[in-house]
């Protein structure tokens, strides 16, 4: 489950009940969403080869919910590493508390194929008014979407949960980002952040992703409240 302890530097006009690191959740979230039923969020349960290798490829992106301690918000990201302008990558910015997990949702889903869009979905009609946006336009088009609000308050409340969602003013610190490659470099897409972070060059997502998670892991040695799910090709 998702909860942010420190907001973002954008205004938070708005408050919706944290998601939970669930692939069977998110899976049925997305496809309410509109997203094609040809990929799926699969648990990754090591960051070791041979967890890797029982996830299909190619993965499409991967998400990576870690805790808000204070080891991790100490961390600061190198100044040159951070892209404030790109048309390549398709970057929101979060104003609204609690909702990392449907940022990262459309981070992970809106940088990969269109086709895998249903027409006409809300997704498919998301992605084309934004298109041609700021960060910041795009998290006020969101803020002001009650479809999208009343799919996340959904997802928030399913049966599928594993815990019970609690009230808004819990605080659990944990946190979702999405990881995605893009023209050869692995970036991590934060809506908290002023923008996409170049994690250099990417050969595997998967395996340089979970490169990079490792690196989150050796922050926080004793910490254990890290999941991963990338978005890999469903298996029949």
């Amino acid at each position: 489950m998702s909860q942010e302890k420190n907001s973002s530097s954008t205004e938070e006009k708005h408050k919706w009940f944290p998601l939970e690191s669930n692939p069977d959740l998110v899976n049925d979230y997305v496809r309410k969403l509109g997203y094609s039923q040809v990929y799926e969020f699969v648990d990754v349960f090591s960051t070791e080869e041979w967890a890797l290798e029982m996830i299909a490829q190619p993965v499409q992106a991967v998400l990576l919910l870690y805790p808000l301690t204070d080891v991790q918000n100490a961390h600061q990201d190198p100044p040159e590493s951070i892209v404030k302008e790109s048309t390549d990558i398709w970057f929101i910015r979060q104003r609204i508390g609690n909702a990392c997990g449907t940022i990262a949702l459309l981070h992970a889903l809106l940088n990969g194929p269109a086709e895998l869009f249903v027409p006409n979905s809300w997704l498919a009609q998301f992605a084309q008014v934004t298109q041609t946006m700021s960060p910041i336009e795009r998290a006020q088009q969101l803020e002001q979407d009650q479809q999208i609000a009343q799919h996340h308050d959904q997802a928030a409340s399913s049966e599928q949960n594993a815990t019970t969602r609690g009230s808004l003013d819990d605080d659990i610190i944990t946190h979702f980002v999405a990881l995605i490659a893009v023209n050869g470099n692995l970036y991590e897409l934060d809506g908290r952040k002023e923008g996409p972070v170049c994690h250099g060059p990417c050969q595997n997502l998967l395996v340089d992703a979970c490169a990079l998670v490792q690196k989150f892991m050796a922050r926080d040695p004793n910490e254990v409240r890290f999941t991963i799910m990338p978005l890999a090709p469903k298996e029949s």
